[in-house]
């Protein structure tokens, strides 16, 4: 299965409070071009539960970000 930001990874990121908070902090995680540049930092914070800020994705969750990541970060 082929995972796109657009469409699979943009999703997990609620408006509320996941993209309003992280805009704080320098960090549009609705920007796919933001988003894919900083993915290991992303990956790294959703691996130690430090992100989202009200509580961890599940596994699954976390996984699909992963797998986008080993797919080449598309679009």
């Amino acid at each position: 299965m082929a995972v796109s930001f657009t469409s699979d990874i943009r999703p997990l990121f609620r408006d509320s409070p996941d993209v309003d908070s992280m805009q704080g902090y320098g960090l549009d995680l609705s920007s796919y071009e933001e988003v894919k540049a900083r993915a290991a930092e992303i990956y790294a914070r959703l691996i130690d539960g430090s992100m989202p800020c009200d509580e961890p994705w599940p596994p699954e969750h976390v996984g699909l970000f992963k797998l986008w990541m080993d797919q080449g970060l598309a679009p």
